[in-house]
């Protein structure tokens, strides 16, 4: 038999985090028939072997190596067994009721692919990139600009209705089984950053709606993964300059990488 919920937990050297996430969550998930699948990419603080031995019901699947962030969740999809299924960053402070909020919120609207939590910073706040509008040309142009200028975000995070997107966060995500059956898994050519965005265009090339809902708030510390700013500045130019190859061809994957070398020495040099 099925499970109403599958969730899918990423772990990458969290092991405090992931271990607080399980044990707000698999109490309720046991007694509720819920899937909980942790994978392990890779880490090396011993993660793998002390949730086995914290949460035996728990499906771990430890990979032999860190093939980023897609191809780690893409393993734990592929084990998912329910209709709607949750990627839970480890990071992500979340109760089972919130979770329950969102499956039912797409339970409830049949045209919407894909719904994620608000996400709020530890301190309260509506997190800044929680969702955004297509990366074109123009887009990237403006937020560039706006950055140099320091002129106000394109966005208003603090919202507090539900609001059809062109992306969301993949740090609490809910999605249809019958989605990922028609579009595939995130692109695991992206090792990091950019493969929800580009998740969440072929849900909507595929006629799904993408929803931002505030009303079910998470909150999420940010970062814990994450490698050292120098490789993260690195993987989001790579997995920028891959979008932009994919979707508007090589010639806008070089202007991409020209104007990201511009930046780089105006944000340098602004201070």
């Amino acid at each position: 038999m099925k499970p109403p919920v599958s969730v899918v937990i990423l772990n990458y050297n969290t092991c405090d985090l992931t271990l607080a996430s399980l044990t707000r969550l698999a109490p309720v998930a046991s007694r509720e028939g819920w899937q909980i699948i942790v994978v392990d990419n890779a880490s090396t603080d011993e993660s793998g072997q002390a949730i086995a031995q914290a949460f035996p019901t728990v499906r771990l699947i430890a990979l032999a190596e860190n093939r980023g962030y897609a191809a780690g969740n893409n393993q734990g999809l592929a084990a998912a067994r329910a209709e709607e299924i949750i990627l839970l960053n480890s990071d992500v402070e979340a109760e089972i009721g919130q979770l329950q909020a969102l499956v039912d919120f797409l339970r409830n609207n049949p045209a919407v692919g894909a719904v994620s939590a608000g996400l709020r910073t530890a301190n309260g706040e509506a997190q800044a990139f929680a969702f955004g509008g297509d990366p074109s040309p123009l887009y990237l142009l403006r937020r560039g600009l706006g950055r140099l200028l320091r002129l106000s975000p394109l966005h208003n995070w603090a919202v507090s209705e539900p609001l059809t997107v062109d992306w969301v966060s993949g740090a609490c995500l809910c999605i249809r089984r019958e989605v990922i059956e028609q579009i595939g898994g995130l692109d695991e050519r992206f090792f990091l950053y950019f493969e929800d965005v580009d998740w969440c265009l072929r849900m909507r090339q595929a006629g799904w709606r993408v929803v931002y809902n505030p009303l079910v708030q998470v909150v999420h510390l940010g970062g814990q993964s994450q490698p050292q700013r120098r490789v993260a500045n690195r993987h989001y130019g790579e997995s920028l300059r891959y979008f932009y190859s994919k979707y508007y061809g090589k010639l806008w994957a070089g202007v991409i990488d020209s104007a990201l070398t511009l930046y780089a020495r105006l944000a340098g040099s602004s201070g």
